[in-house]
């Protein structure tokens, strides 16, 4: 004969609640922890982006978006017809919509790039005078000549010197002037000892063991006497050494007092390569850097042209990529990389 079981449950009263109001009442822990970061930062003043390229930003179309397929080498040709094309006013609005996106995410500072040469001749000097006479009063602005077109040839040379005067930080590119490494960087540093001015170098952006422009650049900076005066932007190549190299390089770099600036989202779609190297991926060795003693600061480098089409200028998510590609969970060390470290970048006391 079966066993009749009585439903013991129909008696039973559920409490009503409002289920949605507890969860909300509940954080998200990845929230809290990127709340306690944003605030960390926002006590140190805001964020500084130490790198960009605001006269160029906001520059990508749907005319000019295949160019976004080329190789870094080929872009830093394919933007002259941006730069050529372009006038003060346009360049001007590009940089002020820029700054504008930057002080709604509460940036302090901005260190930024801007190209005077042959092609562009004065119009972003122009142009950056305006922008530091409107926005003095919301947001630091510390200019950078970019040296698209080298410092050794002559028309070149002379572009150098005229931006040199203006802005507040003398800027490099040493594999622009291929085969004479040596010599840029001994135009970049003799030029910034004239002016009193630091120095910011692109260097080991192509992640590959036969690059060894950090290396260079703490070597010329100890010649020099610019020990904490000098700025190595990228260096990505660095990760492709093996250990041993990385551990010497980081001792010489200290002795240099070499800063480092990190573009996350810049270099994080390094393509693939047949060359054999220790596992590694193509963002700036932060995890390693920092625990040393070399300070390293952040950046968005381009925003929205065809070096980088989709970058959106974004501070939390260059910092995101940052601890995320690195494993660096270090949150004190990830508030100075987004704040303090940016201002000595910058040479902001």
């Amino acid at each position: 004969m079966a066993v009749q079981h009585q439903n013991t449950t129909k008696n039973i009263e559920v409490p009503k609640s409002n289920i949605t109001s507890i969860i909300r009442e509940v954080k998200r822990p990845e929230t809290a922890l990127k709340d306690n970061i944003i605030n960390g930062i926002n006590r140190k003043g805001g964020f500084v982006n130490t790198h960009s390229h605001l006269d160029r930003a906001y520059s990508v179309n749907m005319e000019n978006f295949h160019l976004a397929n080329a190789s870094l080498k080929e872009k830093w040709y394919l933007v002259d017809s941006i730069k050529r094309n372009s006038n003060v006013y346009q360049i001007y609005d590009r940089m002020a919509y820029a700054l504008e996106r930057m002080i709604e995410q509460n940036v302090q500072a901005v260190g930024t790039f801007i190209d005077i040469d042959e092609v562009a001749e004065d119009k972003c000097i122009r142009a950056a005078q305006l922008l530091k006479d409107q926005t003095a009063a919301d947001i630091e602005i510390k200019f950078i000549n970019q040296t698209l077109k080298g410092v050794i040839d002559p028309k070149s040379r002379e572009w150098f010197e005229l931006g040199a005067q203006f802005v507040d930080i003398i800027g490099g590119l040493p594999a622009k002037d291929a085969g004479y490494e040596e010599e840029h960087l001994d135009i970049l540093m003799e030029t910034a000892k004239k002016y009193n001015k630091p120095v910011h170098v692109h260097v080991d952006q192509f992640n590959t063991s036969k690059e060894k422009e950090t290396e260079l650049l703490a070597r010329k900076t100890i010649e020099h006497g610019l020990q904490g005066r000098v700025t190595a932007i990228h260096c990505i190549s660095v990760g492709a050494h093996k250990q041993e190299y990385r551990r010497e390089l980081y001792e010489l770099m200290k002795k240099a007092r070499l800063n480092v600036i990190c573009c996350p989202t810049a270099w994080i779609d390094g393509k693939r390569s047949e060359e054999l190297a220790p596992t590694h991926n193509s963002v700036t060795p932060v995890d390693e850097m920092i625990p040393v003693g070399i300070p390293v600061a952040i950046g968005t480098d381009n925003i929205a042209d065809i070096l980088k089409p989709f970058t959106d200028g974004d501070m939390w998510t260059e910092l995101r990529f940052l601890l995320e590609s690195c494993r660096f969970y270090n949150i004190d060390e990830l508030i100075n990389i987004s704040t303090v470290n940016g201002l000595r970048v910058l040479d902001i006391q």
